[in-house]
């Protein structure tokens, strides 16, 4: 068994490879995803201000992760990052995000069994076809013969990107660090 919920001590932290320079003040494309609630969510028509994060892969305890995951700068930590987002949720709607959303590749069951196992309060959306990754060219790796996109977290206000954060580590401090940046008056 994987215990996904933890974080390895001797992960290397990802560097900012400049993947993720471009987004700030970029404009959501209209690019439906399906969602884990079983409906269809298109980002650029949603009110209000949002949070975007975005993760390579929950992974399960029952089952191994990719060879070399370890390894991979960034790629370890996806379960930590999401309850981080699940523990902060209410506060973050109180600093005024009307949603939370998580984004990976995983096809939407895979994302169903992580969101109902983690009791995330928020649904996960679904990029397996890649249609927002090359939309947005966002920042991927492959490795072990999959395509996983890089961890961020978007600030996202009436459509628009407002903050990018990029690299994210560690994982489990990234929705205290978004909650921080609200907290400034931003």
């Amino acid at each position: 068994m994987v215990d996904v919920s933890r974080l390895p001590d001797d992960l290397t932290p990802p560097t900012d490879d400049g993947g993720a320079a471009h987004l700030e003040g970029t404009r959501l494309p209209a690019k439906p995803l399906p969602a884990t609630d079983g409906t269809q969510i298109d980002l650029s028509r949603l009110p209000g201000r949002l949070v975007l994060y975005v993760y390579p892969m929950t992974g399960r305890p029952d089952a191994a992760l990719p060879e070399g995951w370890n390894a991979f700068p960034g790629a370890r930590g996806c379960t930590p990052q999401s309850c981080s987002f699940r523990d902060h949720h209410a506060e973050l709607q109180a600093l005024g995000v009307a949603q939370v959303f998580g984004l990976s590749t995983q096809t939407p069951e895979e994302q169903r069994e992580a969101a109902e196992r983690l009791h995330l309060p928020y649904p996960l959306l679904s990029d397996a076809a890649g249609d927002l990754r090359r939309a947005l060219d966002l920042p991927f790796f492959e490795i072990d013969g999959g395509l996983y996109l890089k961890r961020m977290a978007m600030v996202i206000t009436e459509g628009r990107i407002d903050k990018v954060f990029y690299p994210v580590f560690p994982p489990d401090r990234n929705a205290a660090d978004v909650a921080a940046w609200l907290s400034a008056g931003r």
